[in-house]
C-alpha cells in the first residue's frame, strides 16, 4: 500500500474492506473517517452488490447516521415507507424507531455509498449493570424528566444470556 501522504489523509483506494455475507445480505465496507484518524465523526465507504441489502432493517439509539448515494440505484425502507434512491441523494437517520432503515441493491450495477454517523448522545441513552442479578439494563430515547423507562427501548437481559449471530433471525439471511 505504500507509505501514507499523511496521517489524516486517506484515500479509498488505500483499505482493504471488511465484508460481510450472509443469504440476501452482503457488504463491503471500508472504514475511512477511522483510517483518517477520525475520532467524533464516522465515516465508512460501502459498497452493495445488485440484489444484496446492506445491513438487516434497524436503527441507532444514540447516534445520528446519514447517507449519501455516490453510485447506483436502490431502495431505501424507512420507516413504514420505501423509497428509491440514486447518485446525488443524501438522507438523514435521527436516532430513535421511526427512521429504521435497509437499504437494498435494485439496479444492476454496484451500489455504492458514504455511511456518516456522529458521536453518541449519553444524556438519552444508558446501560446499566446490576451485579447482584447479574441483569443489564439499556435504555435509549430516554426523556431526562421521565427516567429511564420512558425512552422507545427499555431491556433488561440477564448477563448468562448466550450471545447471537448479527444475522440470527433476519429474514433475509435465510436466503
Amino acid at each position: 500500500m505504500g507509505e501514507r501522504r499523511h496521517p489524516n489523509v486517506v484515500n479509498v483506494d488505500e483499505i482493504e474492506p471488511m465484508k460481510q455475507a450472509k443469504g440476501g445480505f452482503e457488504n463491503a465496507r471500508k472504514r475511512v473517517g477511522f483510517e483518517a484518524g477520525g475520532l467524533a465523526l464516522g465515516c465508512s465507504h460501502t459498497e452493495v452488490a445488485p440484489g444484496k441489502t446492506a445491513f438487516p432493517f434497524h436503527y441507532h439509539s444514540a447516534i445520528e447516521e446519514a447517507l449519501y448515494i455516490l453510485e447506483g440505484t436502490g431502495t431505501l425502507r424507512i420507516g413504514t415507507e420505501k423509497l428509491e434512491l440514486r447518485a446525488g441523494d443524501y438522507v438523514a437517520f435521527p436516532p430513535g424507531p421511526n427512521t429504521s432503515h435497509a437499504l437494498s441493491n435494485t439496479g444492476t450495477t454496484t451500489l455504492k455509498y458514504l455511511a456518516l454517523s456522529s458521536p453518541a448522545t449519553p444524556i438519552t441513552l444508558d446501560v446499566v449493570a446490576y451485579p447482584d442479578s447479574k441483569k443489564i439494563a439499556f435504555a435509549a430515547g430516554v426523556d431526562p424528566k421521565k427516567g429511564l423507562q420512558s425512552g422507545w427501548l427499555f431491556k433488561l437481559i440477564k448477563e448468562e444470556q448466550p450471545s447471537v449471530g448479527y444475522y440470527d433471525d433476519e429474514p433475509l439471511s435465510k436466503e
